[in-house]
């Protein structure tokens, strides 16, 4: 088994299926560290508070939108998502149902072998050097994924079992990347959150409205 260590995450290769429940098992409900694995290759995060940051405030940002039009939604944070004959898994850094809403209920276990994925995922890298984890979110089907690197946002949606790169959002339409990143940039410099998160659902509302 080899590893690779990084500031702030670890990637080990030469990993088996056993040994990556077992660390799901070891680290148990303990919060701070996020798991992926993709065939062999296990993936550790410590996430930043910069990483934080930003995760929170794009979770936000879908749940104004949701508000705003009042959508029914599930968020199901960093759940472990998993498919032993897939041989890959992985803990977003936050994930939506919105489609498949009422296909999830809080006390049911997950079954992705039977039920839907995460209709979003939100996936933030600061330091380009993890793992690349879109593979893994097409291979357990997961239709759209809302990515963060290098200041901007990626839309990603998946057409059969790739992803391509999209302008607007399929899982919330209307919603661009353009408009994600200038509510994150609005963020940075409010002085009242709350007053930040009714301004982004005014918008939407709005948006929608003039539709």
């Amino acid at each position: 088994m080899s590893l690779l260590l990084e500031q702030d995450h670890v990637i080990m290769h030469g990993v088996s299926w056993q040994t990556f429940q077992q660390l799901l098992t070891d680290r148990g409900e303990r919060c701070g560290i996020l798991l992926a694995y993709n065939r062999g290759t296990v993936e550790l995060r410590v996430p930043s508070q910069e990483h934080e940051w930003i995760k929170t405030t794009l979770t936000q940002v879908v749940e104004a939108v949701a508000f705003a039009r009042d959508l029914h939604y599930r968020s199901l944070g960093s759940t472990t998502f998993a498919r032993e004959d897939l041989a890959r898994g992985f803990e977003p850094d936050a994930c939506f149902y919105l489609d498949h809403a009422d296909a999830i209920a809080p006390d049911r276990p997950l079954d992705l072998a039977v039920g839907p994925p995460p209709d979003l995922v939100i996936d933030v890298d600061i330091t380009r050097s993890s793992l690349d984890k879109l593979p893994l979110y097409a291979a357990l089907g997961v239709p759209e994924v809302w990515r963060y690197t290098d200041g901007e946002v990626e839309i990603w949606c998946l057409i059969e079992d790739a992803y391509m790169v999209s302008d607007t959002s399929r899982v919330l339409p209307g919603i661009n990347a353009g408009m994600v990143v200038r509510f994150i940039d609005e963020a940075r410099t409010t002085t009242n959150q709350t007053v930040w998160f009714k301004g982004v659902a005014a918008t939407v509302d709005a948006l929608w409205r003039s539709q």
